[in-house]
């Protein structure tokens, strides 16, 4: 994609949808941290079921540590890989007391020394809770960048160096969700839904997918 592709691709996502946010539940950066850690090989919407109950009973680090190791698992059995992850919840919970005083840290190195914290996890937080143009690069993020042109990678790095490099200033903000929701419900896995597409004008896939025709 040329510089202008880019830019009249995330003009049209800006303009169907302004003002982007993530469809995990929360209300402070400490149950975003969490949900987030939690939806590590989830659906977003396994882990708002797990975490209304959750939240409802621990949405503090303290809270979570009193719950303890079985009640929190107790929350989030259904969830995949709930065990490990609840043990990096308690840990994470024990950190953030010790540490920094029951906050959530804003800095990329705090917060990807929590257990279960990577690089991706401590993007979304930074762009999500404090603003920051941080490019999270998950499967949809990476699918999209590649099929359409955006930003081109064999790994999820390359890729995030390469969108934060050629996305224009002014979108960078919302990139990261207009591209998941882009890539979640339009700019599917198994087949894109083209003809639906806001920005396949500015797309350089080149098998561009019809709009199905009605069965007779």
């Amino acid at each position: 994609m040329t510089p202008a592709q880019i830019d009249a691709f995330f003009a049209a996502l800006q303009a169907a949808n302004p003002h982007p946010v993530t469809e995990l539940e929360y209300t402070s950066v400490f149950e975003l941290l969490i949900a987030v850690l939690l939806s590590a090989q989830a659906t977003d919407a396994s882990v708002n079921k797990a975490t209304r109950k959750l939240f409802a009973v621990a949405h503090t680090p303290q809270q979570m540590l009193d719950l303890g190791l079985e009640g929190l698992e107790s929350c989030i059995k259904t969830i995949g890989l709930y065990r490990s992850k609840a043990r990096h919840v308690m840990e994470t919970c024990r950190i953030l007391i010790e540490r920094h005083g029951g906050e959530v840290p804003r800095s990329r190195e705090a917060l990807q020394a929590l257990p279960g914290v990577g690089r991706k996890t401590a993007n979304v937080v930074l762009n999500v809770a404090f603003g920051e143009p941080t490019m999270p690069v998950d499967t949809h993020v990476f699918r999209v960048a590649n099929r359409t042109g955006l930003a081109p990678g064999r790994t999820p790095d390359e890729v995030e160096r390469k969108l934060l490099a050629r996305i224009p200033e002014p979108y960078r903000v919302h990139a990261h969700h207009w591209l998941i929701l882009l890539g979640r419900y339009v700019c599917k896995a198994r087949k894109p839904e083209c003809w639906r597409c806001v920005a396949a004008a500015a797309c350089d896939f080149a098998d561009k997918t019809p709009a199905p025709t009605a069965a007779r």
